[in-house]
């Protein structure tokens, strides 16, 4: 298990029970109590957490974890999901797009499509993100045009909030906006933790003319602090093969079309 991945891990106890000793901490991550003391000490300098006598406790902060230390969580479906993402998108469209770690996945499978990367006149894809990260992805592939939305960046998600980025999202029309939330819900909709990003999402629908939500099974069913749109604006979802039966057949029961990787 590399860093982040224990970071992860230690802050989802710290999220679950509020307090961990080191002991306790490295018989479950099955390492070494030295290396707990390290990571305790490095997340407390981050002010992730405050270190105590012999562990640490929660900050008393939302656990909306810095993207960086939530990638290494359900990597393998991610990918699956952002690769079966990606295959919806076809050459020559306007394709909104968030952030998030399960985005990444979409604009890498996005970044090695060869048909979106031809030559010939002209971009073969125009992408519109509010995604400093996924924007980074995609440059680097000539035949894609970027824009980006402005806005004040949010360390967590590297996404740009704001009214900046609203008045160019207002001026826009996408063939198609694929979305990551952090819950989908049949009676609650779409939703995301921070209501700037709901915001900047909910223009981006808005704009588009049709709307995939891309969201691995840990996500469906749940809820989160600011509703993006309601059920209705969505026509597909993909996920991955964990999705909760019962939970996929009230999304197909309410018109959306769900797509397993």
């Amino acid at each position: 298990m590399d860093r982040y991945a224990r970071w992860n891990a230690l802050l989802e106890l710290l999220a679950e029970s509020g307090r961990v000793s080191v002991e306790d901490a490295a018989e479950r991550l099955d390492v070494s109590q030295a290396t707990i003391r390290r990571d305790f000490d490095q997340l407390a300098q981050q002010q992730m957490i405050t270190r105590t006598r012999g562990g640490a406790v929660a900050n008393g902060v939302s656990y909306d974890l810095p993207l960086r230390y939530k990638s290494a969580k359900h990597s393998a479906e991610k990918q699956r999901i952002g690769e079966a993402a990606a295959r919806l998108v076809t050459p020559g469209t306007v394709v909104g797009l968030n952030g998030g770690t399960t985005m990444t996945e979409v604009a890498r499978a996005l970044a090695v499509r060869p048909d979106l990367n031809a030559g010939g006149e002209g971009a073969q894809l125009t992408v519109v993100t509010n995604a400093l990260n996924i924007a980074n992805e995609l440059l680097v592939r000539s035949r894609m045009k970027i824009v980006v939305a402005g806005g004040v960046v949010r360390p967590q998600s590297f996404e740009l909030v704001g009214p900046l980025g609203g008045a160019l999202l207002k001026e826009v029309t996408l063939d198609i906006v694929l979305l990551g939330v952090d819950a989908l819900d049949v009676e609650l909709g779409a939703a995301a933790h921070h209501e700037g990003e709901a915001a900047m999402n909910s223009l981006m629908v808005a704009r588009a003319k049709k709307v995939v939500v891309i969201a691995d099974s840990s996500k469906l069913g749940g809820h989160a602090f600011a509703r993006i749109c309601p059920i209705s604006k969505v026509e597909t979802l993909v996920t991955d093969s964990g999705a909760p039966a019962d939970v996929v057949a009230a999304l197909r029961d309410a018109g959306v079309q769900v797509i397993c990787a």
